[in-house]
């Protein structure tokens, strides 16, 4: 039975979970753009990724459950986690008090909308895996057909963690524009996005943090005194 219960307003700021501190600026700077007035609170924890490189997302899960819980504590209205290895353990580990969303899952169901043929483009083997399964779980959800191919670009990672944006930048652009054959490609990891603006190609290249954050701002602001969330 669907009962109709109120919900208290929940305007608090949007936390980011983050696994590098260089996801901070570029965040702020697309608020700054077009969000003007959401408060964000970054919360980043670089040993989540490293970690889920090692062992496995699943590996973290009860640590992104603890920051969770932490950031609706500290009055969070919704959670976006800005890494894409482990989005999905943070959307499942959601308790419900407040949104918590992935920063991907946008770019995916644009890509998907695009054509059937995705290139998926990583910079580390970790993200290619849950990548393609939301790219999949999107094309189910729109009834859409969708083909599936990844890379793993290889050097470009070492580049972002040397600190060299730029150049790990033109490395991943160099491999968009060596796609071929693909409605979409797919910047997998928000660290990519710098190379969306150098790729030549024609096919659209997507990146998550613009399209994320309009979902985590709208997250956020969702809930208004006297709308009511509808419970089995």
């Amino acid at each position: 039975m669907t009962e109709s219960l109120p919900v208290m307003s929940r305007r608090g700021p949007l936390a980011l979970l983050h696994t590098s501190p260089l996801h901070v600026p570029v965040f702020d700077a697309l608020r700054d753009e077009d969000h003007q007035g959401l408060e964000l609170r970054h919360v980043v924890v670089e040993e989540l990724l490293a970690r889920a490189r090692r062992e496995g997302p699943e590996a973290v899960a009860d640590e992104v459950r603890a920051l969770l819980d932490q950031a609706v504590a500290e009055g969070a209205g919704a959670v976006l986690c800005t890494c894409s290895t482990i989005g999905d353990v943070a959307e499942r580990a959601g308790a419900g008090a407040v949104p918590v969303l992935r920063v991907d899952r946008p770019m995916a169901a644009a890509a998907v909308a695009l054509g059937p043929r995705v290139v998926v483009l990583a910079t580390v083997e970790s993200t290619l895996e849950p990548t393609v399964a939301l790219v999949e779980e999107e094309a189910r959800s729109a009834g859409r057909p969708v083909d599936i191919r990844t890379v793993l670009v290889d050097g470009a990672w070492a580049l972002f963690e040397a600190g060299d944006i730029d150049g790990s930048a033109h490395v991943v652009a160099a491999a968009a524009d060596a796609v071929t054959d693909a409605d979409a490609i797919i910047l997998a990891q928000a660290s990519m996005t710098p190379a969306q603006r150098l790729a030549m190609t024609s096919t659209p290249v997507l990146s998550s943090p613009r399209l994320g954050l309009a979902a985590g701002a709208e997250a956020a602001r969702d809930s208004r005194p006297g709308r009511v969330a509808h419970v089995r």
